[in-house]
């Protein structure tokens, strides 16, 4: 298999499974002109986070890594009506280009962004009694993964879905020599979620336009 076969696919699966969306492809769009990197969630990949978040009836969404909000906008449409989603974002540029895209979606009302480092931000989610959340969607930096997943324990509820992005690595997640901090915090993130009693987790392997990668998916009990 090839790259170019993986990106066959994933044209594939967009042309059957998921309709022509103009507002996303103009966050796509506008994230490239603001010279945005490149790493959004995939199409496919977008619906299916849409899907799991109707799936678990999620009415309040954590999201820790906004980038250009294409994520959060697949997300947030598929909260009910009142429901609400945050959306946290180190960088200040990519903070307003995402309000922007927010805004083009029609959901201003509904998503909020907050901008400066997680690990700062987090505590005032807490301190504001904005949880617990229902849905938490990890897609941040990896070395962090282990303080993002103990917020996210912290911000949950028996029940709240927690899925944390890029934690294959091309396979190399497996390397437990690896001295890469990105992998050595997608290895974290197995290793917390897989031994703590409250949680029941898997992991997914992908593969299509984003190259070869993929998620834990957890539920808190």
């Amino acid at each position: 298999m090839t790259n170019q076969t993986w990106n066959a696919v994933d044209n594939y699966i967009v042309a059957n499974l998921i309709a022509d969306d103009p507002v996303l492809d103009g966050v796509l769009a506008r994230n490239a002109e603001e010279g945005l990197p490149a790493i959004d969630v995939s199409p496919a990949q977008g619906k299916l986070l849409n899907l799991l978040v109707r799936m678990a009836g999620a009415k309040r969404v954590l999201e820790i890594g906004t980038l250009g909000a294409y994520s959060t906008i697949w997300m947030a449409r598929a909260l009910p009506a009142g429901g609400r989603a945050v959306t946290l974002e180190f960088n200040p540029h990519h903070a307003e280009v995402a309000r922007a895209n927010i805004e083009s979606a029609g959901l201003g009302d509904v998503i909020e962004v907050r901008v400066g480092a997680a690990l700062d931000t987090l505590p005032g989610l807490a301190a504001d009694g904005a949880g617990p959340f229902d849905f938490i969607f990890i897609d941040a930096d990896k070395p962090n993964n282990p303080s993002y997943i103990d917020w996210a324990l912290k911000l949950s509820r028996p029940g709240t879905v927690i899925v944390c992005d890029n934690v294959i690595r091309n396979g190399v997640v497996v390397d437990e020599g690896s001295t890469d901090a990105n992998v050595r915090g997608a290895r974290a993130a197995f290793e917390i979620l897989g031994r703590d009693p409250r949680v029941a987790a898997t992991s997914m392997q992908t593969v299509g336009s984003k190259g070869y990668d993929g998620f834990i998916l957890a539920v808190v009990g």
